[in-house]
């Protein structure tokens, strides 16, 4: 009988967790994810639900389900040292638009503005008006990514 040891990857852990979407006030991303036990009660007291299971059973924020309010919530839960205070800024992450707005198709939609409350989304007359972030106003909170039609934000972090 031959044994194949590719179907063991299934238990593995991966080398590379992904950590686009870590929560707020995260001291490090290393240390996060060694310091971090799983127990899911940030997900639990997250009043919006959109902290989810994400890469090796890691909390990540999902901004498909919706904004994070920077309530602190899930850092005053968490028993580990992991967080800074929530007085603290929360992130440097910003949303970024991709080529796969419906703008740069000659498509009129505003979703992104219209549900942007700190007013940071503004767009470039043209024939289609073009969405710009102004990085200074934009919070990172994730408002815009659930409407727009084509996925075409994402919150990443400004290096």
């Amino acid at each position: 009988m031959h044994f194949d040891d590719t179907k063991r990857s299934l238990f593995k852990r991966k080398k590379e967790i992904t950590t686009d979407n870590l929560l707020p006030w995260i001291i490090d991303a290393q240390q996060f994810l060694e310091k971090c036990t799983q127990c899911a009660d940030c997900i639990s007291v997250c009043p919006e639900n959109i902290i989810i299971k994400g890469d090796g059973g890691f909390p990540n924020i999902d901004f498909d389900l919706g904004e994070c309010v920077f309530c602190g919530k899930c850092a005053d839960v968490c028993k580990e040292p992991i967080f800074t205070a929530t007085s603290a800024s929360p992130w440097q992450k910003k949303a970024l638009i991709k080529q796969t707005c419906l703008a740069h198709e000659n498509i009129y939609c505003r979703s992104c503005a219209e549900s942007c409350e700190a007013q940071a989304l503004t767009f470039q007359l043209g024939i289609s008006a073009i969405p710009i972030i102004d990085t200074d106003l934009c919070i990172g909170c994730g408002a815009c990514v659930a409407p727009c039609p084509t996925k075409a934000i994402e919150i990443k972090e400004l290096k």
